[in-house]
């Protein structure tokens, strides 16, 4: 037998483990881990499955089975209490915040409050922002975003998937197991900036001896290519297969519309209605099965021969043999936990964290025995002489219950033994791992809730207390920040590949803003803008942004801002003062001021000499005589 390799990786932490590494070959066990060790899975993968399952089994409480499973022994009196799933709820929860938000750079100034006209950019980011958060309603995203996320911590990697659905009109999201992900990594793949040009999802279907079905492969394949002539799908054979398509003379190939071919580089451009310039690339969907009879055994997922496969069709009658998606990437989003180190994959939280959790459940299974012995205590029983035994020498056993009565002869006794003590000890050890792992997690005991609310420090403490947390997030953070954002970029594509009438424009960044995790004194916080806004050393919109981060009601913060300078006569009387404007003032009430016309000048008869009056007055006396 040769020397034990030594192998380190992202997945080495759990090397301890016999099951996960045999010392020679450090590959998983195939008893333990038979879906890792299947044959049409590559040997580079077959550590980074078994580590998905063995993740699983922590969080499920299934630690003892593996055990079991790994040492021929019965396992099952083994105590676990769930601690590997309240860390990664814990984990996922803080690291998302309270409250997800899908923003657009630049969609805040689609509304000046200075009166001016917002810019066309301004107003198509408005826009975007207002139809991403929409669509991330109707597709569930915070849903999927737990769902996906979960998955990330616990194992180290989630996967989203999407795809454009004609009959709803919008692009499907998917949340895909990483155990079903397989990436075409080249083999100097060091730098993960670069995601292959080709990736796998892959399963086994397990066959059926009532129907007569065998044990089946399925794959599908996304890659991209160059661009080329029009294929059509084909049924009439001994399989569904995509044929080219040809002109009515039978031998000039056909393209897509829209295709323009160059005879100089001979290659076939397309434009892409989120690029600025042609390309020749395109992605190809693929989706087969294979009788795993018909793998060979040097096959695996990346070499499967297209000779024995069975291609499947679509809904819509296309069958899915290198089908031109019309799309220049792939539809798909890897999410790492971490930032990766060794190239594409992330690092689970469990994973230097495994043996700890040993520990505890040794532990408490100890406890659980020592606390049976201390409830139930062990008794001794002493007869005077031999009286009490059955025979000499032979001593008598009795079993104790609780409220059992015992009668003792003449000079008997009976003592108890007492395992207090150890089982004292015992929950000693217990705090001392629990201290250790919230230490090792990065997770101080205010984040993971095991804190007596009546022994809570002050509020500056209790800040101060998630200092190790804040980088770990902001780690988590930055491994999938660029991730999302592309994500919504993609949606804004396949939008616009479908040619969908609402969504005109260019495409543009997004940003998805996470939540804050700590609690917070929402009365300090709002006595805080107060005093700010109202002494002018802060702006009533950063104001309003620290009551959104308080957690208050507050969902829209533009339309809020409205809302409260509607209602600000004071300010507007001052601001009347100092401009002297009456449309400034109308534009920070939000209304519109329409001062009222002058009055019309009154019309008076024209004026008489008095002397003239008299003389009409005399004469109208004398004729009335």
């Amino acid at each position: 037998m040769g020397l034990a390799r030594f192998i380190v990786d992202r997945w080495s932490a759990l090397n301890y483990k016999r099951a996960f590494a045999d010392p020679a070959y450090k590959q998983p066990s195939r008893e333990v881990f038979p879906g890792a060790m299947r044959t049409w899975v590559p040997k580079e993968d077959r550590r980074r499955l078994a580590s998905y399952t063995l993740f699983a089994a922590y969080a499920h409480n299934q630690a003892w089975e593996i055990a079991s499973i790994q040492d021929h022994t019965d396992a099952s009196a083994r105590r676990e209490f769930g601690d590997p799933a309240m860390l990664v709820a814990s984990i996922t929860s803080h690291m998302l915040g309270r409250k997800q938000t899908i923003t657009v750079p630049g969609a805040e100034d689609a509304e000046p409050s200075d009166g001016t006209t917002a810019t066309p950019e301004a107003q198509h980011a408005a826009d975007v922002q207002e139809k991403l958060r929409a669509w991330a309603k109707a597709e569930h995203f915070s849903l999927r975003l737990q769902q996906s996320e979960r998955k990330a911590v616990r194992e180290g990697d989630t996967i989203y998937l999407l795809g454009l659905d004609a009959a709803k009109g919008r692009p499907r999201l998917s949340v895909i197991d990483p155990g079903f992900y397989f990436p075409d990594l080249p083999d100097n793949a060091g730098d993960s900036a670069d995601y292959p040009d080709r990736i796998h999802f892959a399963w086994q279907v397990d066959g059926d001896s009532l129907t007569g079905t065998k044990d089946k492969l399925r794959r599908l394949t996304f890659e991209l290519g160059p661009i080329g002539t029009r294929t059509i799908s084909a049924t009439a054979g001994p399989r569904p297969e995509r044929v080219p398509a040809y002109d009515m003379d039978g031998i000039t190939p056909l393209m897509t519309g829209g295709d323009v071919y160059d005879p100089g580089t001979e290659t076939i451009s397309r434009q892409y209605p989120w690029n600025d310039s042609p390309s020749t690339i395109t992605c190809y969907l693929t989706d087969a099965e294979w009788d795993l009879d018909d793998i060979k055994g040097d096959q695996d997922v990346h070499t499967l021969d297209y000779r024995y496969a069975t291609f499947l069709t679509r809904d819509d009658g296309e069958v899915l043999d290198h089908l031109d998606l019309q799309l220049d990437f792939i539809p798909a989003v890897h999410v790492p936990n971490s930032i990766p180190e060794d190239g594409h994959w992330g690092e689970s939280s469990l994973s230097t964290l495994l043996q700890l959790f040993d520990e505890l459940q040794g532990t408490d299974t100890d406890s659980s025995q020592a606390s049976a012995t201390t409830g139930s205590p062990i008794l001794g029983i002493v007869n005077p002489g031999d009286k009490g035994s059955s025979r000499r020498g032979e001593q008598k056993k009795i079993r104790v219950q609780p409220g059992m009565v015992v009668e003792m002869a003449q000079g008997g006794n009976i003592f108890a033994v007492d395992t207090s003590p150890q089982l004292a000890e015992l929950r000693n050890k217990t705090a001392e791992l629990q201290d250790r792992l919230s230490l090792n997690a990065r997770m101080p005991a205010v984040a993971l809730g095991s804190i007596d609310p009546t022994k809570a420090p002050s509020g500056f403490a209790i800040d101060l207390s998630y200092g190790p947390m804040e980088p770990l997030l902001d780690s988590m953070h930055l491994a999938r920040d660029d991730k999302y954002s592309l994500l919504f970029k993609m949606v804004q594509r396949l939008y616009k590949a479908g040619q969908h009438p609402d969504w005109p424009g260019p495409v543009v960044d997004v940003q998805l803003v996470w939540g804050t995790y700590k609690p917070t004194d929402k009365s300090a916080v709002l006595e805080q803008v107060s005093t700010g806004v109202k002494s002018g050393v802060m702006s009533l919109e950063t104001g309003v942004r620290l009551l959104v981060e308080a957690g208050y009601p507050i969902d829209d913060a533009g339309e809020e801002i409205a809302r409260i300078q509607s209602r600000q006569f004071e300010a507007a009387r001052a601001l009347a003062d100092a401009t002297g404007s009456t449309k400034a003032v109308g534009d920070f009430l939000g209304i519109d001021i329409n001062p009222d016309p002058p009055p019309p000048t009154p019309v008076l008869p024209p004026a008489t000499n008095p002397a003239d009056q008299q003389n009409q007055g005399a004469q109208g006396s004398g004729g009335n005589e």
